[in-house]
């Protein structure tokens, strides 16, 4: 295998602008986490009201989206880690070597960057530290974090590009 051939399942045309945009969504999320649990304490704080459907929380998180498979144990938090970085690698190699765009390489890199700023809370925490709990009507959804919105703007930004991506390719056709 040539060294070229090698080096593009690493890196390719739109790589640069997923590691900065994957590193931004990373150093955001870590920045907030820490200013959330070491300076404003919001786990000593309870409940805390910003917006009539909005409060700051706090809430471990030990499961997997919606507290699915949700478990305490340490070694499982390692094993969600792990799997989150395995994702990740699998997420990077599919933007080295796949990515057509701006765009699908921005939302690569942000599901790439949430996905590693949770996996270091369930390393450093034990779960993934979440904070925002939108509510309303009685109704409570999940809390999340910024890692989370993240995850979420990538996934719509990767819908999005398939959307056009297929529409294009269908006009040209005609």
């Amino acid at each position: 295998m040539s060294e070229a051939h090698a080096k593009s399942w690493i890196w390719g045309r739109f790589s640069a602008l997923g590691l900065k945009v994957a590193l931004a969504a990373l150093v955001i999320d870590q920045a907030h986490k820490a200013w959330m649990l070491g300076i404003h304490r919001i786990q000593d704080q309870g409940r805390v009201a910003i917006l009539p459907f909005l409060d700051l929380v706090f809430v471990k998180n030990t499961g997997i989206s919606y507290s699915l498979l949700d478990q305490s144990s340490y070694v499982w938090q390692l094993a969600l880690a792990a799997f989150a970085l395995a994702a990740c690698l699998g997420l990077w190699v599919w933007l080295a070597r796949a990515a057509h765009s701006r765009l699908m390489a921005a939302s690569l890199g942000l599901i790439i960057g949430g996905a590693i700023g949770n996996a270091i809370d369930r390393v450093a925490l034990g779960g993934v530290a979440d904070f925002f709990s939108l509510h309303a009507f009685g109704f409570y959804w999940y809390v999340f974090n910024v890692a989370d919105v993240a995850i979420v703007a990538g996934v719509a930004g990767l819908l999005y590009d398939s959307f056009v991506a297929s529409r294009n390719g269908a006009a040209k056709s005609l």
